[in-house]
């Protein structure tokens, strides 16, 4: 059955392969960017991103089944966190009342591995409890000076991998049954990274920060593929996660052991169990 979707960023990169992937497959796209799309949207502005929305269900005609949210830029300026983080969760908000009516609601926003980075904690803290006004304020600080600039895109990412993580198990999601994910990827081929790839020594710079093991640098196919999984019906229970698509470089920057941490927490939780519970390891036959 076709569905129709919503995805923001969708004039180039990952949004516009994923668009073109929908298309192909027979489901109806609505996309939004500042130019090459169906609809043009500012998602650097509260307004914009107001207008954008109302701009998105009009031109679905009031049914939206999914919504991708690719738009994304990496400059070192205060508009990468409103784009980046602003642009993708408030514009998700205004398409989830409309959304919800869908028989199988879903959404799932581009993260990054970056989000893995070093970044700011009071801007990421400001994006997520702040006033936009206080968190671009705080970005436009670190813009200021060439040492603290690129802390913003990491920041802007780490933001939203913890703002879908938040959300993702909430009334208004979960309790709507739209599953809510994110996807992380490593270095794309798309016009965002081609000026990061046209020299050797940029390479060689990118593939120390970003280590990726398994078949290199990656398609803007290997994204949308998962998106276009992560917001299909087959995909029933898979909430908050920000999925590493990035070649291994998660594994290689963190290492093998994503489990431990919560060891001491599970032997304090057995070692309050009484004596009699059926959880502890002692001998219960008869």
């Amino acid at each position: 059955m076709s569905r129709t979707y919503v995805i923001t960023g969708a004039g180039s990169g990952i949004g516009a392969t994923t668009a073109t992937l929908l298309r192909e497959s027979g489901d109806t796209v609505v996309g939004v960017d500042l130019k090459n799309s169906d609809v043009t949207g500012d998602l650097a502005t509260p307004t914009g991103r107001r207008t954008a929305a109302q701009a998105a269900i009009e031109a679905a005609h009031g049914r939206v089944d999914a919504v991708i949210a690719c738009a994304g830029i990496s400059l070192p300026q205060a508009m990468t966190a409103a784009v980046n983080y602003y642009g993708a969760t408030q514009f998700l908000e205004a398409l989830r009342p409309t959304l919800a009516q869908s028989e199988a609601p879903r959404a799932a926003v581009v993260s990054s591995m970056s989000s893995l980075q070093p970044n700011s904690p009071q801007l990421v803290e400001a994006l997520l409890t702040g006033t936009e006004e206080a968190a671009l304020g705080i970005a436009e600080q670190l813009a200021a000076d060439p040492k603290t600039g690129n802390l913003i895109y990491a920041s802007s990412k780490r933001a939203l991998s913890r703002w879908v993580r938040a959300q993702s198990i909430t009334p208004e999601w979960a309790g709507a049954g739209i599953p809510l994910n994110a996807v992380a990827p490593g270095i794309v081929s798309t016009p965002m990274t081609a000026q990061l790839l046209a020299t050797p020594e940029s390479v060689a710079y990118l593939d120390t920060v970003v280590p990726m093991p398994l078949n290199y640098h990656q398609p803007p196919e290997s994204i949308a593929n998962l998106l276009i999984w992560l917001t299909s019906p087959q995909n029933t229970h898979c909430a908050g996660q920000t999925i590493y698509c990035d070649g291994g470089s998660d594994i290689v920057l963190r290492g093998e052991d994503a489990w431990s941490w919560a060891d001491p927490q599970v032997n304090d939780y057995f070692a309050q169990l009484s004596p009699g519970s059926p959880n502890t390891s002692k001998d219960t036959t008869p």
